[in-house]
């Protein structure tokens, strides 16, 4: 099986495979790519924007060249539903998994994300998603993207701080990490809860997708396209760049 990770921002090395790697199986192979035309990361409604066509030419080459599956490396899930109407693989948003696990896994959750200009596309997402009666707070830590590999000790720091406060101000019962930057944060997070006494999941998008979109592709499922259906041909002006 192999899955493709779309990271859709155009900074390289912000995403690189030796991250991903120890998600990796005898059976399960990851590939990534960044898209090629877009922002340089993702933090407000407008950058969403700017990156879902290379998403979607990023997602269509995936497909053609054999992934089994698709993931948009982004807590927006940005273009998603488009991506999905033009490609029959699964394709999954680790905001949507993230959510629907929290939910799951514990009465009310908590988001816990970068900026302020985030928190009404988390709140919204929840709405789209059906988990907003289940979301307790959305939670900032007010370092940029760019800025998380700077000092991983502050960044842990700031994330426990703000999980802690959400647990005993907001009411959460599970943290999700609310960007695909933190991955590999959610073991300290957990720590931290439990040395305060609270024991609880703290979901890191990036393995929880991979990890339900393997089970969707050996289950021999995908999304329905009676919800996204092909899009009819068109003509389609200005994308010549990115092979759409």
């Amino acid at each position: 099986m192999r899955i493709h990770l779309i990271t859709p921002i155009v900074t390289e090395g912000i995403r690189t495979l030796d991250d991903v790697a120890p998600l990796q199986s005898a059976d399960l192979t990851i590939t990534q790519s960044l898209i090629a035309t877009g922002p340089v990361s993702i933090e407000c409604e407008f950058d969403e924007a700017m990156s879902v066509p290379g998403i979607v030419a990023e997602a269509i080459a995936a497909e053609g060249s054999g992934a089994d599956a698709l993931i948009i490396d982004c807590m927006g899930d940005p273009g998603l539903k488009a991506a999905r109407e033009v490609v029959s693989i699964p394709v999954l948003g680790p905001s949507e998994v993230s959510m629907h696990l929290a939910a799951m896994l514990g009465h009310r959750f908590s988001v816990v994300t970068v900026l302020d200009s985030v928190v009404p596309m988390i709140e919204n997402l929840a709405k789209v998603y059906g988990t907003s009666a289940k979301l307790a707070s959305v939670r900032v830590i007010n370092i940029p993207v760019l800025e998380l590999e700077a000092s991983p000790e502050k960044l842990t720091q700031a994330l426990a701080s703000a999980s802690l406060a959400a647990v005993e101000e907001d009411g959460a019962h599970a943290i999700v990490l609310g960007c695909t930057g933190f991955l590999g944060c959610a073991t300290a997070i957990e720590t931290a809860l439990k040395a305060k006494g609270y024991d609880l999941p703290v979901i890191d998008p990036i393995p929880a997708t991979v990890c339900v979109a393997a089970g969707i592709v050996r289950a021999g499922l995908t999304h329905s396209k009676r919800t996204y259906a092909h899009p009819r041909s068109k003509d389609l002006k200005g994308y010549p760049a990115i092979n759409i």
